[in-house]
């Protein structure tokens, strides 16, 4: 109670909200349902596929195959952590959420994301060693690295959602308990919380440059070199390989870090963009990468899409397409032996 009798807003602290995406689409948000379930959808199928393409083909069960089909796994973990609710927030208008889900929402879409940055740096020391150093390449890249590197990838993940989780959790939300936005983003509940909050916002942007900062640095010397090597092969069919296979790479690390500076910088700078635009860029953010990478990867790699094509129209690839003729010979030759 303050002087005058009455409840000081500071005592209020709301645990159940509303979330409320696209504010100014009320009339069209029915009809964003059937885009974005087509989307989230072709997310979960096109993953799924190189997933199992991966998995099925024994062939393909080496290290950067593996970093390809887990990062497609992560995929599909962000956006269910994001589109089921999205989706239900253009059917109604005000999509109630508690304290508790919001902040399980948020803790999945930071964790995933992070998995990402640290899934691209495990392939960059994968195409270093493979590129770099290809006669010790199976000699480095071992099956214990690949478990070294996942639980770095998952401590960092874990070291850097967790306490943005928890400095939210202690937050007091007093200002309102809508959330002007359709996931529960940093960014969105600090905007409706109350007090002090300067320390909330530094750590927050100090663990997002940090984080990109240290990854860009990696990621930007390992493929510096990378190419450098790759450009010296005197082969040329082996250098063009390794430069296409580094281009794949290098377009997924543009969509992922391009798409959340630019969300960063709106967010943080421009006041002026309306709620919708910061809206729409958050789920290019969220959504771009998960539709983008099997795209890529199932294109631009060479071996995931002679299989994908096989699994699908039952086209050869021409490495087999090559050894049929030689198996025939064989067969041809050993009937013609006697005995």
């Amino acid at each position: 109670m303050d002087e005058d009798g009455n409840t000081s807003i500071f005592n209020i602290s709301y645990t159940n909200f509303f979330l409320v995406g696209f504010p100014r689409l009320q009339e069209w948000r029915p009809l964003l349902v059937l885009p974005f379930t087509f989307l989230y959808v072709t997310i979960i199928s096109t993953n799924a596929l190189v997933i199992h393409t991966v998995v099925a083909q024994r062939n393909l069960h080496q290290p950067m195959y593996v970093l390809i089909a887990l990062l497609l796994a992560v995929n599909i973990s962000a956006a269910t952590a994001v589109m089921p609710k999205m989706l239900e927030g253009f059917v109604q208008y005000a999509n109630p959420i508690s304290l508790r889900g919001c902040l399980s929402q948020m803790f999945f879409i930071y964790f995933t994301l992070l998995l990402d940055y640290n899934l691209l740096l495990a392939m960059a020391l994968d195409r270093y060693m493979a590129i770099c150093h290809p006669l010790r390449y199976t000699d480095l890249m071992t099956s214990h690295l690949l478990g070294v590197l996942a639980i770095f990838a998952l401590t960092r993940s874990l070291g850097v959602a967790v306490p943005l989780v928890v400095l939210t959790a202690r937050a007091q939300f007093c200002r309102t308990a809508v959330i002007q936005h359709f996931t529960c983003e940093y960014i969105a509940l600090l905007r409706i919380a109350c007090g002090d909050l300067t320390f909330n916002n530094r750590l927050g942007l100090a663990m997002r440059l940090v984080t990109v900062i240290f990854d860009l640095v990696l990621l930007g010397t390992s493929y510096t070199r990378i190419i450098y090597v790759a450009l010296r092969i005197s082969s040329r069919g082996a250098r063009a390989k390794a430069l296409h296979t580094c281009g794949s790479h290098l377009l997924v690390i543009l969509t992922i870090y391009l798409s959340g500076l630019s969300t960063s910088i709106v967010f943080r700078v421009a006041k002026t963009v309306s709620q919708d635009v910061q809206n729409l860029l958050s789920a290019v953010y969220l959504l771009l990468p998960g539709a983008l990478n099997p795209l890529i990867y199932g294109m631009r790699t060479k071996e995931i899409r002679q299989h994908i094509e096989k699994m699908l129209c039952g086209k050869e690839s021409p490495q087999e397409a090559g050894e049929k003729p030689k198996r025939l010979q064989n067969t041809r030759v050993e009937r013609e032996l006697p005995g």
